[in-house]
């Protein structure tokens, strides 16, 4: 980062740098992806999501080309497919359309009304509801979390995200995949949804990126990027040689074979000795987590738990879900030891709040 930012640290976007086609490269090589758009975190992620797959739902079902067709969706009130369906529990971020894709009302309340168009919140996992809503014909795309954080911890299951594919292929919509908080690396794989088998069409991802600096990218397959038009969609600061240096740096790091492996270990280590310390203890429903991303059930709000940590302790965690599932999402570099003096941690902090 010192030595970019004694060269070039801002440049328009009209004109290509180096830094910023290395790491669109490197996310293409190591993803399904054809193609990335840069942005500036995970919210403006989803919202460039959001419009490129509007746009491709617009251009597949010809709508504007099709004129004969175009006057009688006029006359009976239709347009091209907006809608989209995300799921309870999930979070995508809180500018405007990242927001309506947000399960928690008390997040979107106070801002309504949010995005026109249309949002199915659906259960997660629910297949079924996924199968009712596509067939309608006018959903764009389907977001989900193949690792839900903030919605307390959940993965998905390889039947479910599979069957999301299959349906999306059946009806036409995107499958988009939010890995903003759960990939890169986060779950014990470069991607999450690598360890399910399951492509998607467009990929969003942002916090670990440039390890600090703002960042966020867009990975798509070749026929979403064909949907966009120059001027389309931009972003003035986005994929800047300066935060573009630092995330080549980071992502040779985090995607080495060796250093994944070592993220899994540690994970099955914290879920391990977590489940070892807090057995017995009331209150504590279940130890649940892929990789460095895992959450501990209570049966009561563990805001205190986190309190109790981090006065007590030196540990810092935050809540999910309801309020009742502590979030540990230490860094992807943390010691064994520290693994210990966190689960400690824990374990003092869940007694004392019992």
């Amino acid at each position: 980062v010192r030595d970019q930012a004694g060269e070039l640290c801002h440049v328009s976007n009209l004109y290509h740098t180096p830094q910023q086609a290395t790491l669109a490269r490197k996310l293409c090589e190591s993803s399904f992806a054809d193609r990335v758009f840069f942005c500036n975190s995970g919210a403006e992620a989803n919202e460039g999501a959001i419009k490129f797959a509007r746009k491709y739902a617009r251009l597949r079902t010809n709508f504007d080309a099709n004129w004969e067709q175009g006057l009688l969706d006029k006359i009976l009130r239709r347009g091209p497919p907006t809608k989209f369906v995300s799921f309870e529990r999930s979070f995508h971020g809180r500018t405007m359309g990242a927001l309506q894709l947000t399960y928690k009302k008390q997040y979107k309340t106070p801002f309504a009304p949010l995005m026109a168009g249309g949002i199915e919140s659906l259960p997660f996992g629910d297949l079924d509801a996924v199968a009712r809503t596509l067939r309608s014909g006018n959903v764009a795309g389907v977001f989900v979390e193949p690792v839900q954080g903030e919605g307390g911890v959940l993965a998905s299951d390889a039947a479910f995200l599979k069957g999301l594919r299959e349906l999306c292929d059946e009806t036409g919509a995107l499958l988009i995949f939010d890995e903003v908080q759960c990939g890169l690396g986060r779950c014990g794989a470069l991607w999450a949804h690598q360890t399910y088998d399951v492509e998607p069409d467009i990929l969003t991802t942002a916090k670990p990126l440039a390890g600090g600096l703002p960042i966020g990218a867009v990975l798509m397959k070749q026929k979403v990027a064909d949907a966009m038009s120059a001027g389309d969609h931009g972003s003035t600061f986005a994929g800047g040689p300066l935060v573009c240096a630092a995330a080549n740096y980071v992502f040779d790091t985090v995607s080495a074979p060796a250093f994944l492996s070592e993220v899994q270990r540690k994970g099955d280590a914290l879920q391990t000795k977590l489940r070892a310390k807090l057995e017995g203890i009331p209150g504590v429903v279940e130890v649940r987590g892929r990789g460095l991303l895992v959450g501990v059930q209570l049966d009561r709000p563990a805001g205190p738990v986190c309190e109790s940590m981090r006065t007590e302790s030196n540990v810092l965690a935050i809540t999910a879900g309801a309020g009742d599932v502590l979030r540990l999402v230490p860094p992807l570099i943390i010691s064994d030891a520290e693994i210990d003096t966190a689960v400690d941690a824990v374990a003092k902090a869940v007694t004392a709040t019992a």
